[in-house]
């Protein structure tokens, strides 16, 4: 096993489009690294380039100790699962594990025994004579996984390897990911554009925008206290309210009347925006204690949720996490209070978390 360390990796197409503008990430050995971000931010792209299947412009990539930046894919140990499972449609699955061990030319009883190594830990026994056209999508991930693991690289790459699958098997298979690199403690850096996927996933999660680093953090880290504007809509469903604020009398107040109260060490002298996840607020009956004047514009009911939007004289309308037994009808008049706790607050130039 090993860490990966990337120094100021940029990457430049020959038209001048920048695909990944220098970005640092320190990768721990045995830790499972998720970079998460919107299409065209840079992930696969930082990804390939780990691998070797992408040439940086410039920047450093070592795996271990190892600086790899001109060494072809093949001598940087490693393995990589692709969104597409690419699996030899002539092989059954037993050859499919095989077959990178016998391009190695391990002896015939190391293979055997890899072979029946992983296809264990991936519960792949029924499966073995079968070709790939007779498995499922979740079965032909799983072998995709099993032929990456008998390699026993120092690493695996993980580009959007779910993305394909349904919802009920991409849940399964998060779980049948996440079990596995807890019991190999393999290094791991998983792409993913689904924040479900990296938020369950991830020991610490890296939130991509126009090929630059906009946070690194734990999953709690991350959603508690995005470091950005981009990542406070980005992360969170619904994404976390941005509402334009100003201080008065020590207190951050919007246009529409919200009272919140400030982190320590807010400046004063900046445009502000506080970010407030939907769950912080309340929708209460009209002229609750705490409340402002509000009108409910929609409602979703989720079964063990309600997502209210809400107009309260604001800029922007915004969103109210509730439980089902609060029911509220389109366009009724109500309250919205904060529940408590202090917003992140950005400022609205830089985009920038400031307290």
């Amino acid at each position: 096993m090993a860490g990966i360390e990337v120094t100021a990796l940029h990457k430049r197409y020959p038209d001048g489009t920048v695909a990944v503008d220098h970005v640092d990430l320190s990768i721990g050995d045995g830790e499972l690294f998720v970079m998460l971000g919107p299409s065209g931010c840079g992930k696969t792209t930082t990804l390939r380039a780990i691998a070797g299947l992408e040439r940086q412009t410039t920047g450093d990539i070592r795996i271990g100790d190892t600086l790899v930046n001109d060494l072809p894919p093949a001598e940087r140990d490693i393995a990589m699962v692709f969104q597409f499972y690419a699996l030899y449609p002539h092989l059954r699955t037993r050859d499919n594990l095989a077959f990178p061990l016998r391009a190695e030319g391990l002896p015939k009883s190391e293979v055997h025994k890899r072979v029946e190594e992983a296809a264990r830990l991936m519960r792949l026994g029924p499966l073995m004579d079968r070709r790939p056209r007779r498995l499922s999508g979740g079965e032909q991930q799983r072998v995709a996984l099993a032929r990456a693991l008998v390699r026993r690289p120092r690493a695996f790459l993980m580009d959007e390897p779910l993305t394909n699958l349904d919802a009920e098997l991409r849940a399964d298979m998060r779980t049948e990911i996440k079990h596995l690199q807890g019991q190999l403690g393999t290094t791991m850096v998983y792409v993913t554009h689904d924040q479900v996927e990296a938020m369950s996933l991830g020991h610490r999660i890296a939130i991509l925008n126009k090929g630059r680093v906009e946070q690194i953090g734990t999953p709690l880290e991350v959603y508690d206290r995005p470091a950005s504007l981009f990542c406070a809509e980005f992360i969170g469903s619904p994404p976390m309210n941005l509402i334009e604020v100003e201080v008065v009398d020590g207190k951050l107040h919007s246009k529409g009347g919200l009272v919140l109260t400030p982190p320590p060490g807010l400046p004063r002298d900046r445009s502000l925006v506080a970010g407030v996840r939907p769950e912080a607020l309340e929708v209460t009956e009209p002229g609750a204690e705490g409340s402002v004047p509000a009108r409910v514009v929609s409602a979703e009911g989720l079964g063990d949720e309600v997502i209210y939007v809400v107009d309260h004289g604001g800029q922007r309308d915004v969103r109210v996490r509730m439980p089902p037994t609060v029911r509220f009808a389109t366009d009724a008049s109500v309250g919205l209070r904060h529940s408590g706790g202090t917003p992140a607050v950005y400022d609205v130039h830089t985009e920038d978390l400031v307290a």
